[in-house]
């Protein structure tokens, strides 16, 4: 299987990455238990699919620790040039409190060794206490990692457009942030994704399947409740669609998708996902992995088959404009964590 080129961005100068990246969150626990044996043969599976791109985190369970071992795998079978083609995107989430050059460091060193890289090819920087103003202490010593060699490009993951304006007036260059982003959840429309046109961010989205809510699977069936909830991502989203409208709208949304994606001959996950690729600012979409348990790199590779069309689009915000305000009743951005 071979992607398309415009399954590719330019990210930066030295990083070209698939616009569909493979989440990680689903090692973590929470999704099942993972074979690490299975789940190393599945990364190779989705890299020679032409899915090149990473997101993982520092507690992501053995997530890095996958990363190191594929990537020593790799030399060892197709030599050390075939890791040019891999991209692996951690983030790094301290604890909130006083931040010192020694404290980041030996956490950067950690996602270094763990992920068995000499520079991080992007670090995503998360922070919990908005009044807690070390944060901007953190990223400026990593701004000095930076520039010593050791992380390649920094960047954000669930900040909000006010304090990611602060960061940007504090001259520290940011890449991209990580934010939820779904036919459910628009927040980032209001705010977010006109100051990253503006400032030459990108962003990348998760939670853009709702943890797999958002396909034929869920189409005409009756409300999930309790053990129906069997992952973190499905409790996680199943709250979200709760706010946003409900199982009944949410019914309505899916119908409507499934009538689109039999018109292109796809998913309704598939339309999902090209609907929030085609959002200014988005640079990719996450979908999450459950490696060596469930793959979804043939139907993940149908998103590059196809284009909406206006009617499309049309259809799909008909629906949306019957849902409840989730920047009201959340806030910006990974508001829903600081609560």
């Amino acid at each position: 299987m071979n992607l398309p080129i415009e399954s590719r961005l330019q990210f930066t100068p030295d990083l070209n990455i698939c616009r569909i990246l493979n989440g990680m969150w689903q090692v973590s626990g929470g999704h099942g238990r993972i074979n690490p044996q299975a789940a190393i043969e599945a990364m190779f599976q989705y890299v020679d699919a032409g899915f090149t791109t990473w997101d993982l985190a520092d507690h992501y369970g053995p997530a890095e620790d996958f990363i190191g071992e594929f990537r020593r795998q790799m030399i060892a079978m197709r030599g050390q040039e075939a890791l040019a083609n891999i991209q692996a995107f951690t983030k790094w989430v301290p604890r909130p409190g006083k931040m010192t050059r020694q404290l980041v460091e030996k956490n950067i060193d950690i996602s270094l060794r763990r992920m068995n890289v000499e520079s991080l090819d992007l670090m995503q920087f998360h922070w919990w206490e908005y009044q807690d103003k070390n944060y901007l202490d953190a990223l400026k010593y990593m701004t000095e990692l930076q520039t010593e060699g050791k992380i390649k490009h920094l960047a954000l993951t669930n900040f909000d457009t006010e304090h990611l304006k602060i960061i940007i007036e504090a001259g520290i260059k940011i890449v991209s942030n990580q934010v939820q982003f779904s036919l459910v959840d628009r927040r980032p429309q209001v705010n977010m994704v006109q100051f990253c046109q503006q400032h030459d961010i990108k962003l990348f989205t998760y939670g853009t399947v709702c943890g797999g809510l958002l396909s034929e699977k869920y189409l005409d069936k009756s409300e999930l409740r309790g053990f129906d909830l069997a992952t973190t991502s499905l409790k996680k989203y199943k709250n979200m669609i709760d706010a946003w409208g409900g199982w009944q709208l949410f019914q309505e949304l899916l119908t409507t998708l499934k009538q689109i994606a039999d018109k292109h001959k796809v998913s309704i996950a598939n339309v999902a996902v090209r609907y929030i690729l085609d959002q200014p600012a988005v640079g990719g979409v996450i979908v999450g992995a459950r490696l060596g348990v469930s793959e979804h790199i043939a139907d993940n590779a149908q998103v590059f088959s196809f284009s909406l069309d206006a009617e499309d689009s049309d259809r799909i915000d008909a629906v949306s404009r019957q849902s409840r305000d989730l920047y009201e009743i959340i806030g910006d951005c990974g508001d829903e964590y600081r609560r």
